[in-house]
């Protein structure tokens, strides 16, 4: 009970971080009906960033723990929102009227041209860096030694998590930029008439994403204090993964996705094999597209004529 109790922490913590990720998928979906590929490459990106912000912080003789967190958080978003915009404006606008095929090989290129950038830049190894916070909370004692217990990083990646998520809820729901998307994910030629730029809003939409990822490639960076270039490829399956569990173009479902995409991969490494885990996630990819391709949340789409 106490080592479920332990996997289950670390699956919601692994899973809110996917569920990050998911969601840049789901509302990039949901508006122009297409999967950025090259997503994943933004988290990574994110991790990067939060890497070389610290150690610039620290050549300048910056001790202030809160200070060097909110720098790097602050350049993490600011740099990758920018990558997200021009994304949207080198691989995706001029492809937006062709057909879905050229746009998915156009986001399979950045993604690949993302992926080798980092390494040229970076080099292949891992980068690591030490522990900024640490501590936690001790829910249980066992007396041969075994603990559970909950880090204090842990629980600023599901607390932070939850308040993104309702931020953008809030945002698509209850704001100007949110009924520009809903109008956008519903016709785009008739947003125009009415006014709508979209142009404008899908760029934004796909800043959005990117800041998504990057926090959460800030927050794993925080978590693991391990990043490479080619983490962002197999995070982002598994988010796509997620988003496809919990029905693309919804934002619950890619939470939701997320969180069990995080459990299952935590279940299975915890009771079944490590190696094997990532085998365990994507047959789940597979099991969903054969028995209910439109994910949990889903809704069957309808096309007019």
């Amino acid at each position: 009970m106490d080592y479920l109790l332990q996997q289950l922490i670390n699956g919601l913590t692994l899973g809110a971080v996917y569920g990050l990720i998911a969601i840049g998928y789901t509302m990039v979906f949901g508006i122009i009906g297409m999967i950025n590929f090259a997503h994943g490459e933004i988290y990574m990106i994110g991790a990067f960033v939060t890497v070389i912000s610290f150690v610039v912080c620290g050549l300048t003789g910056m001790d202030n723990v809160a200070v060097m967190l909110a720098v790097a958080l602050i350049v993490t978003i600011v740099v990758t929102g920018l990558y997200g915009w021009t994304i949207e404006r080198v691989a995706y606008r001029p492809l937006r009227n062709a057909p879905r095929l050229a746009a998915l090989i156009s986001s399979i290129g950045m993604s690949v041209l993302l992926q080798n950038y980092v390494q040229l830049l970076q080099g292949a190894r891992v980068k690591t860096m030490q522990p900024v916070m640490q501590g936690g909370v001790t829910l249980m004692d066992r007396a041969d030694g075994f603990t559970v217990s909950v880090s204090y990083m842990q629980i600023i990646i599901m607390v932070l998590t939850v308040a993104l998520m309702t931020g953008v809820t809030l945002v698509i729901r209850r704001t100007t930029l949110g009924r520009a998307q809903r109008a956008c994910e519903q016709d785009k030629v008739m947003a125009a008439l009415l006014g709508v730029n979209v142009d404008r809003t899908i760029a934004i939409t796909f800043v959005i994403g990117a800041v998504l990822a990057a926090i959460a490639g800030f927050m794993v960076t925080m978590y693991y204090g391990v990043v490479d270039f080619f983490m962002g490829f197999l995070a982002g399956m598994k988010a796509f993964t997620a988003a496809v569990l919990g029905g693309i173009g919804s934002l619950p479902g890619a939470m939701l996705g997320g969180l069990l995409i995080g459990l299952i991969e935590s279940f299975w490494a915890g009771y079944v094999s490590a190696q094997y885990k990532d085998v365990a996630v994507f047959g789940i990819l597979m099991l969903v597209l054969m028995l209910r391709p439109n994910g949990l949340f889903g809704r069957p789409e309808i096309e007019k004529v």
